[in-house]
C-alpha cells in the first residue's frame, strides 16, 4: 500500500500530492508554528467527528491562528470522494500552521493560515488484539501538552526510545508520575478501579480517552482521574494505551513489570475493549 496519498487538499484546492507544495518560509516549517488533527472514517462516518473538530478548534484558539474549522466541514467529503474513498476505512490527516511570514519569533500579522489534508486507506481490527510492551522515559516536553501541536520532537524521540528498545510505547513519567504515552494515554487498573492522568495540560486529552471514560460510566466501572505514580506500576493489575488508530491496547509488561504471561488480557480491559467495538460498530 503505498503510504502517500495521491491526492492533497492544500489551501482550498485538491491536487496530486507531487503538486502540493508549501513555501519554506510557512511557519509550520521553520517553527513547527501549527496544529494538527487525526480522525479514522469508518464506513460512512467519520467516527466522532464533531469531537475531533472540536479538538482543532481549541487547539487553533490556544495558540491564536484565526481559521474557521467549520469550513472544514464541506471541504472533507470532496477530498474522501476526489480520493475514492467513499464508504471506505481511511484516516484522515489535517493540518493547520499560522502561514507564511518573514522568520521571527513574534506572531507576524495579517498572514493567512496554510490549511492541508490528506486521506489514506486505514482499516483498524475490530479488537487491537496487540499485547504491548513498553518502556518508560522522562518527560522530556513543554508544558502544554494539551495542545495538539505540530512540535513532536519530544514525542518522536521517546517514540524512537521504545522502537530502539523493541517496544510498542514509550510511557513518559513527570515528576514521578505516569503522564501518557508518545503518542497514546494510559490507564491502569486496580481492584477494578480504572486510573489515568487528569486532563489538565501534561497530557492531550484524546478523543479515544474521553470515549473510554464514558464507557466505565456506562459499564458501572469506577474511575479515578488520578495520576499513578511510577512507583506504584508493579501494584496495579492492568494497563492498557488508547489512541485514534491504537483504539485500546492492553499492555503485557512495562520496563521488567510483568502483567501477565498467558493470552489472557485483564477483565477491565476485555470490556472495554468490546464495548468499543460495539460502539464502532453502530
Amino acid at each position: 500500500m503505498n503510504p502517500y496519498p495521491d491526492k492533497v487538499y492544500l489551501n482550498g484546492k485538491i491536487v496530486p500530492s507531487k503538486e502540493a507544495t508549501i513555501s519554506v518560509f510557512d511557519r509550520g516549517f521553520l517553527f513547527g508554528d501549527g496544529i494538527y488533527e487525526v480522525m479514522v472514517q469508518i464506513g460512512n462516518r467519520f467516527f466522532y467527528e464533531e469531537e475531533h473538530l472540536q479538538r482543532l478548534k481549541y487547539c487553533l484558539s490556544e495558540i491564536n491562528i484565526a481559521y474557521n474549522v467549520d469550513l472544514l466541514r464541506k471541504e472533507i467529503p470532496l477530498l474522501v470522494q476526489q480520493t475514492n474513498l467513499v464508504g471506505k476505512d481511511c484516516l484522515l490527516y489535517i493540518q493547520v500552521s499560522r502561514g507564511v511570514a518573514p522568520r521571527q519569533h513574534a506572531y507576524p500579522k495579517n498572514t493567512t493560515p496554510t490549511v492541508m489534508m490528506y486521506a489514506l486507506p486505514k482499516v483498524l481490527p475490530d479488537i487491537n488484539t496487540v499485547r504491548a510492551s513498553v518502556v518508560t522515559a522522562e518527560d522530556m516536553r513543554w508544558l502544554r501538552c494539551d495542545i495538539k501541536m505540530t512540535s513532536l520532537l519530544g514525542n518522536v524521540m521517546a517514540n524512537e526510545y521504545a522502537m530502539q528498545n523493541g517496544c510498542y510505547e514509550t510511557v513518559l513519567v513527570r515528576n514521578g508520575v505516569v503522564t501518557e504515552a508518545s503518542h497514546c494515554n494510559v490507564f491502569f487498573v486496580k481492584n477494578a478501579v480504572v486510573y489515568t492522568h487528569p486532563a489538565n495540560t501534561f497530557i492531550l486529552d484524546g478523543i479515544t480517552r474521553k470515549i473510554v471514560l464514558q464507557l466505565c460510566k456506562k459499564l458501572n466501572i469506577k474511575v479515578e482521574e488520578t495520576a499513578v505514580l511510577k512507583a506504584d506500576i508493579k501494584h496495579m493489575d492492568e494497563a492498557f494505551l488508547t489512541g485514534t488508530s491504537t483504539q485500546i491496547a492492553s499492555i503485557q509488561q512495562i520496563d521488567d513489570h510483568l502483567f501477565y504471561q498467558d493470552k489472557a488480557v485483564g477483565s477491565i480491559t476485555q470490556r472495554l475493549q468490546n464495548a468499543f467495538l460495539e460502539l464502532k460498530s453502530r
